[in-house]
């Protein structure tokens, strides 16, 4: 198959993996000469440490992985390979006898091993799909690695930007057939740990620099990637609706900063840089956006709720990003309360539909013998008690826009038959009239029930299915973004200027219920928590958590509560931890908070993060109720 390719141009693509046959394509219309295919630009010297320098945090990342392998390697006849996303080589790990082989070939340390260089291989294949694959003897394009099978996975960092590719290369006698399992596993753990990095370096980040906090200077801290993740009070004051994350040229924009200085913050673990310091002065603002709350600032999309920091509700996010370019049909699937609505709408403001009218409909919340009036309409006189001039039904009011059908697996079976004609012929004909109107919409629907079930029992149409079910959406639920459960907190109090003074001291308890009621049940509960005293809030805990279906009585909610004969302990009787906190204790807590997350419960490992002495670290637990 090669040889004919190579020669007549030939291929038979039933034959081989479709990436090879996309990949050797490739190569012939760019001119590869499939007879050399030894490596050609080669980095040394101080060309090479400069590239891995500019990689340098790929390498301390990925090759303590590596080194775990090192036996595996060695025992197999392989060779571990770190390349960066520009194609060269960053390191080579392997018996000496084997590198010598692939040196033949000049497949060494500094060498650029692409497909424009060398043709099609595993390394230059994964920088362009960007997805794991296995490339052996000769599905190579060139002959010079004819005789090798290497295997290589990307490797991503938490933003789903390429950063690296990991190979595993050998001789063909040597070939193992969980290469490309193993690699890919390896690159996984990597992406995995980049990720905690980052969080690590932001978390350390703040707890270096959280004595800016309480300054009267306008200051905002910075990660490398020209976010800002922490403001101080004075900014957090005119930023009505504060944001986990948002572009910091976004922010000086909107409320009229100007930077006066920034200095730069570098870790005392490793040395690298973790961020900056910008401190700021208050420029001439735009009266239209003196007091205006950003809806979203986070992302480069509208959102009208608040998308917290997890990354769970970020994947939401990007995909939402993503989705609203296209006018395709798409399923949400989430549970009751998780603001399925809410992306829906997001989905229609940043889509080519966003002039025209958001309709929503809950299909569960309508009796089924009145669906299908309210989706298709009426003429005037159709039926008994009509209106005098007609109904515009849902499908119509939507024109041009989008149409959100909610708890769509409640619509009854014979109207999916008449739903599935107006979304294949785009016309839509009201109850008791012949004329057809044409429509122009894109339809979301969602439910909380799993849809597939349905379709196999019967009670949802498999064609009306695939004609929604174009590009599924997952909305996690609370329990899954627990982390985002402070932000939702602050949002909802702002947005309906609920006064609760003692919630920053019971965050930490409402973060470990379950919420089976996801979104809706938290807000509930903040209304709850408005109209009681200081001094119920324990017994509404309490019984949040006997009643809840999942989760635990955290050890500060006492499982019995000793009865009072006069009525609830006066304030000056309540716990500590209610006792009110400075803007600084506060942030030094939710610090101590994270630590622990990350060390897993470890506090000698999360004083260590801190950088604090273990006693001192014993005395903030007590003193914070933790």
């Amino acid at each position: 198959m090669w040889k004919r390719f190579v020669q007549e141009g030939v291929i038979d693509s039933a034959r081989i993996n479709k990436r090879i046959t996309e990949s050797w394509i490739r190569c012939k219309n760019r001119y590869v000469n499939p007879y050399l295919g030894t490596g050609r630009e080669i980095l040394t010297g101080e060309s090479f440490d400069s590239q891995k320098k500019k990689y340098q945090e790929l390498l301390d990342i990925t090759l303590p992985h590596v080194e775990k392998m090192s036996k595996f390697i060695a025992d197999t006849g392989m060779i571990a390979i770190l390349i960066d996303p520009e194609g060269y080589v960053l390191s080579m790990k392997g018996k000496k006898p084997i590198l010598q082989y692939a040196g033949d070939i000049n497949f060494v340390e500094g060498v650029r091993w692409t497909e424009d260089e060398v043709g099609t291989n595993a390394i230059g294949t994964a920088l362009h799909a960007k997805e794991p694959i296995l490339v052996s003897g000769t599905e190579h394009y060139s002959v010079a690695s004819h005789k090798w099978s290497c295997s290589a996975a990307p490797i991503h960092d938490e933003e789903g930007r390429l950063v690296g590719i990991l190979d595993i290369s050998c001789p063909l006698e040597h070939s193992h057939p969980n290469m490309l399992a193993i690699v890919s596993s390896i690159a996984y753990t990597i992406e995995q740990e980049w990720s905690r990095r980052r969080e690590l370096d932001e978390l350390e980040l703040i707890r270096c620099t959280w004595e800016l906090a309480e300054t009267n200077q306008p200051i905002v801290i910075l990660n490398q990637k020209q976010q800002v993740i922490f403001a101080n009070k004075v900014v957090r004051q005119k930023v009505l609706q504060w944001p986990s994350k948002c572009d910091y040229q976004d922010l000086l924009r909107e409320y009229g900063y100007v930077e006066r200085k920034r200095t730069p913050v570098y870790s005392k673990q490793h040395g690298g840089l973790l961020g900056y310091s910008a401190f700021l002065l208050e420029a001439a603002v735009n009266s239209r956006h003196a007091a205006v709350t950003l809806p979203f600032s986070l992302n480069p999309i509208l959102f009208h709720g608040e998308a917290g920091t997890s990354i769970s509700f970020q994947r939401v996010l990007k995909q939402i990003e993503r989705i609203s370019r296209s006018s395709v049909n798409v399923f949400i699937r989430g549970e009751s309360g998780t603001g399925k609505e809410l992306v829906a709408r997001a989905i229609h403001e940043n889509s080519p539909y966003k002039s025209g009218p958001f309709v929503a409909m809950n299909c569960g919340a309508i009796p089924k013998d009145l669906i299908e009036s309210e989706l298709f309409g009426y003429a005037e006189g159709a039926f008994t008690g009509s209106r005098r001039h007609g109904y515009k039904g849902k499908l119509e009011q939507a024109n041009g826009g989008t149409l959100f059908l909610d708890e769509i697996g409640e619509i009854p079976h014979q109207m999916q038959v008449a739903l599935l004609r107006v979304l294949q012929e785009r016309k839509v004909t009201p109850i008791g009239s012949t004329s057809e109107i044409p429509v122009n919409i894109r339809v979301i629907t969602a439910t909380h029930r799993d849809i597939t079930q349905l379709v196999k029992a019967g009670t949802f149409r498999e064609d009306l299915y695939y004609r929604l079910h174009v590009f599924p959406l997952h909305v996690p639920p609370l329990r899954e973004r627990k982390e985002d459960i402070p932000y939702l907190i602050r949002y909802y109090c702002r947005k309906n200027n609920l006064e609760l003074p003692a919630i920053p001291h019971i965050i930490q308890q409402l973060m470990e219920y379950d919420w089976p009621g996801n979104i809706r049940e938290l807000f509930n509960t903040l209304e709850r928590i408005s109209i009681i005293g200081d001094e119920e809030i324990p017994l509404l805990l309490q019984e949040l958590f006997q009643s809840g279906s999942r989760g635990k009585a955290p050890a500060a909610v006492p499982d019995h509560l000793p009865e009072r004969e006069n009525g609830p302990a006066p304030p000056e009787r309540l716990p500590v931890r209610f006792a009110k906190l400075t803007y600084r204790e506060e942030i030094e807590k939710q610090s101590i908070i994270q630590a622990l997350r990350k060390t897993n419960g470890s506090a000698s490992a999360a004083a260590g993060l801190l950088g604090i002495p273990r006693s001192t670290f014993y005395r903030k637990l007590q003193k914070y109720n933790l």
